[in-house]
C-alpha cells in the first residue's frame, strides 16, 4: 500500500532548480532512504512532503491525500526530526517529553517512560537539554518526534554531527522502529543507508538518479559494493531503473 507518492515535482528557487521531475512511490512501513550529497535535494522533498514548504509544479499525495488541498488534515499524521535538533535547551530531557506532549495533547506519563526507556534516555532524563552530549541531543530530538504517535516519521540526517558510537546507538534505535512507522530518512553516509534501509532512491543536484534496494542498485551497476555503486550512478549521471 503506497502511503507516499509524488508526480513530477519540480522545485525552484529563482534560477536554481532544487528539485527536478521526482516521481517516487513509498510503501506504508518501509524504512525509506533519500541519499546523496549536500545539495541533492533530499531535505527540500523533506519540506515539501511535510508541507512546510510549496512545491513549483507536480503533485504529491501522503496517506492518500493531496498536500495541496488537504496538508492540514495530513500533518497530525507526520512528524518531523530535522538536521537541526529540536529541543528546548533550557527544560530538562522530560520536561523535553513532556513539554511536546502537551502540544500535541498526547500527554501519557506511560508513553513517555517507554519512550525515554525506548531511547535510553533514562539515565539523563534530569538533565538539561543544553548540557547533553551531541549523542543524546539527537536521540532526544528523535524522541520528541515520537510523541504525537506519528504514522509517518521523516528524519533528515539523523546521525549529523555525531561520534561513530552514537551513530551506532542511533541506528539501533531506527531499526526497532522498522514495520512499526514508515521513515523517511535521508543521508549522505552510505553505510547508514545500507545498513538501515528497505529501499533507496539517489538523488544528484536535483534529480533523481536511481532508486531500488540496495542489491538491486549494486546489480544494475554491476558493482560488489554499495560505495562503488553511488559512484558509478553518480558519475554516469543517467537515470537507472531498478525496479523489477
Amino acid at each position: 500500500m503506497e502511503i507516499i507518492k509524488t508526480e513530477n515535482i519540480y522545485k525552484n528557487y529563482k534560477d536554481v532548480v532544487a528539485l527536478n521531475d521526482i516521481s517516487l512511490n513509498i510503501e506504508k512501513g518501509k524504512l525509506y532512504g533519500l541519499l546523496g550529497i549536500n545539495g541533492a535535494g533530499k531535505t527540500t522533498l523533506i519540506k515539501i512532503l511535510s508541507g512546510l514548504i510549496k512545491k513549483t509544479s507536480g503533485k504529491a499525495f501522503v496517506l492518500a491525500k493531496d498536500i495541496d488541498t488537504d496538508i492540514d488534515s495530513i500533518k497530525p499524521f507526520i512528524s518531523v526530526s530535522p538536521q537541526e535538533t529540536a529541543v528546548a535547551p533550557n527544560l530538562t530531557v522530560l520536561e523535553n517529553l513532556e513539554f511536546f506532549a502537551d502540544i500535541y495533547d498526547k500527554k501519557n506519563p506511560e508513553k513517555i517512560n517507554e519512550i525515554l526507556s525506548a531511547f535510553r534516555l533514562d539515565e539523563v532524563k534530569n538533565k538539561r537539554a543544553k548540557t547533553l552530549s551531541g549523542g543524546y541531543m539527537r536521540r532526544l530530538s528523535i524522541a520528541i518526534s515520537l510523541v504525537s504517535e506519528p504514522e509517518i516519521l521523516f528524519l533528515d540526517e539523523p546521525t549529523l554531527g555525531v561520534d561513530v558510537i552514537a551513530r551506532r546507538e542511533t541506528w539501533k534505535i531506527i531499526s526497532a522502529l522498522k514495520g512499526k512507522i514508515t521513515i523517511i530518512l535521508t543521508s549522505h553516509y552510505l553505510e547508514e543507508i545500507e545498513a538501515l534501509c528497505d529501499e533507496v532512491a539517489i538523488l544528484s543536484k536535483g534529480k533523481l538518479l536511481a532508486v531500488g534496494t540496495v542489491e538491486e542498485i549494486k546489480k544494475s551497476t554491476n558493482c560488489t559494493s554499495f560505495e562503488d555503486a553511488f559512484i558509478s550512478v553518480i558519475e554516469n549521471s543517467t537515470e537507472v531503473n531498478t525496479n523489477v
